[in-house]
């Protein structure tokens, strides 16, 4: 029988627990401290005092046992407990440092290539104004060129999620990344050499990012417990989001200082950085990777409520569409892109053609109601979670965030066609842009919820709809603002398009699982 003695870890871990269990190890150590200085010459056998005669008749050896599972179950509870608060704040080894889970290191890194993603994206948004300068663009060219960005992302959107359910999320990922950097890189090129080789470098940039956003899905509902996985998701998008702020401050910079090429240069530079980084470092599954502790994979695989495996099977499509809770995510798709692209597109533009700003003046009015949006992208997370840990049904936490996120920005827009300012304008789009945020907790979770083994997919089905919509919000603002020399109708029809769809979820939406 060996010498029983207080463990390390339990001393370490039962600040955590609860008093008695406290109080029990205090006693616990002092006994065994006071019999040892007795007998410092002999190994002392714990039940020899504990037990005493009862270990006679093998009653004393059943009490020890249940003692010992008790303690190892607290002991665990404790660390589980130590383990989740440490999503954050990190993980204390055995040794006593803070270890960081390895599922902050995969957000981290997925935040920082949706910012890139974006800043790329964005970049062209800034670009244009000289170059349509140079080029004497009109304004419905100018749709037209926003746009060609969009005809690669509604094909890929589609096939790109099937990609995701079949080979991962890491791999397909590493692929969009590396071809949206080579065509970031040449853009300039292409605008110089013509027309056509920009709109074809644009539509093969939108080809790569199409997968970017299936692929962050499927890789947190992964690597995260459902409990958690709004925050993984509010801390993803608001790295997306951010990306609007670095590159609306960083290109009117680069451009005055070394030219038009310099913010493409910069972007595509630090993606192909990236990948190397996320090459070796993550993988499609926890289960697979060789850095990840069995206690953070307990956890993960234990807050979870269903089989996210998938078959590698599409599900038939007439099966999907049947079900009116994936047309509810559709529609939320559709509006959410047609919002969303109008503003990302045109907000330079909006701000020098209606309040005569120069374009360093109009990237600052641009950027902060996308930094807003960043910062309450991950509230809407949080909040979230929040609220199903304290046992409010899914469904009602996704209807509650998107009407938010549509009702919200809707208003917003309203009062944005009486802006007399500049100023008054950030403050409208601020709100619309900062309250739209909530979508994220709302229909792009939802496809986890009703179909985990083919969210992918549904992701891609409702993208590519949502991106056509994004087509024609895009090119419509070009031809409405030649048309009739305001965005002001513009903006209407996209704020009751929003109350619209807001009814429409409230009415089909469910976060049960359905497929």
């Amino acid at each position: 029988m060996a010498v029983v003695t207080p463990s390390k870890s339990l001393l370490r871990y039962s600040s955590s627990c609860h008093l008695s269990s406290r109080l029990n190890l205090n006693g616990f150590r002092r006994t065994h401290l006071r019999f040892q200085s007795k007998i410092p010459t002999k190994a002392i056998k714990w039940e020899d005092f504990v037990l005493g005669d009862e270990r006679k008749n093998g009653e004393g050896l059943k009490l020890r046992n249940e003692k010992e599972k008790k303690d190892r179950g607290e002991l665990i509870r404790c660390r589980a407990e130590g383990f989740e608060r440490g999503l954050l704040i990190g993980e204390r080894g055995g040794t006593g440092e803070i270890r960081v889970p390895e599922r902050f290191k995969v957000v981290l890194l997925m935040a920082f290539v949706m910012c890139l993603c974006n800043a790329d994206r964005v970049v062209m948004s800034v670009a244009i104004v000289p170059l349509a300068a140079s080029h004497g663009w009109s304004s419905s060219f100018l749709g037209i060129v926003q746009s060609s960005f969009l005809w690669g992302y509604i094909l890929s959107s589609l096939v790109g999620g099937a990609l995701v359910d079949r080979y991962g999320g890491k791999r397909v990922l590493a692929w969009g990344v590396a071809i949206w950097s080579l065509a970031t890189l040449l853009t300039p090129w292409a605008a110089n050499h013509s027309t056509a080789m920009l709109l074809a470098f644009r539509a093969l940039f939108g080809l790569a990012e199409g997968v970017a956003l299936p692929s962050m899905n499927t890789l947190l509902s992964r690597w995260f417990p459902s409990h958690e996985r709004a925050s993984a998701v509010g801390i993803s998008m608001a790295g997306f989001h951010f990306g609007n702020v670095v590159s609306l401050l960083l290109a009117p910079i680069l451009m005055s200082t070394i030219g038009i090429s310099g913010p493409f240069t910069l972007f595509s530079s630090i993606g192909l950085l990236w990948l190397t980084i996320w090459a070796y470092g993550i993988t499609n599954d926890p289960r697979e990777s060789r850095l990840i502790s069995n206690t953070e994979l307990r956890l993960i695989q234990a807050g979870k409520t269903d089989s996210d495996a998938s078959n590698g099977k599409l599900p038939p499509l007439r099966l999907l569409l049947s079900k009116m809770p994936t047309w509810a995510i559709i529609f939320a798709n559709v509006t959410n892109n047609w919002g969303y692209f109008v503003l990302l597109s045109w907000m330079p533009v909006y701000f020098k053609t209606v309040f005569n700003v120069n374009l360093k003046q109009a990237a600052w009015f641009s950027a902060i109601p996308w930094g807003m949006m960043a910062i309450s992208g991950y509230i809407a997370g949080a909040a979230s979670d929040s609220l199903i840990k304290e046992g409010y049904s899914t469904t009602l936490v996704r209807k509650i965030m998107q009407s938010i996120g549509f009702i919200g920005p809707g208003v917003s827009l309203l009062c944005l066609n009486f802006a007399k300012t500049p100023a008054v304008a950030a403050v409208f789009m601020t709100a619309a842009l900062s309250l739209s945020s909530f979508s994220q907790a709302g229909f792009l979770l939802n496809m986890e919820d009703i179909a985990p083994q083919y969210a992918g997919f549904l992701h891609g089905i409702s993208n590519s709809i949502g991106t056509l919509a994004a087509i024609i919000s895009t090119i419509g603002t070009g031809y409405f603002v030649q048309w009739l020399g305001s965005f002001q109708a513009f903006l209407t029809i996209t704020a009751v398009l929003y109350f619209v769809t807001a009814i429409f979820w409230n009415l089909y939406a469910t976060g049960e699982r359905v497929f």
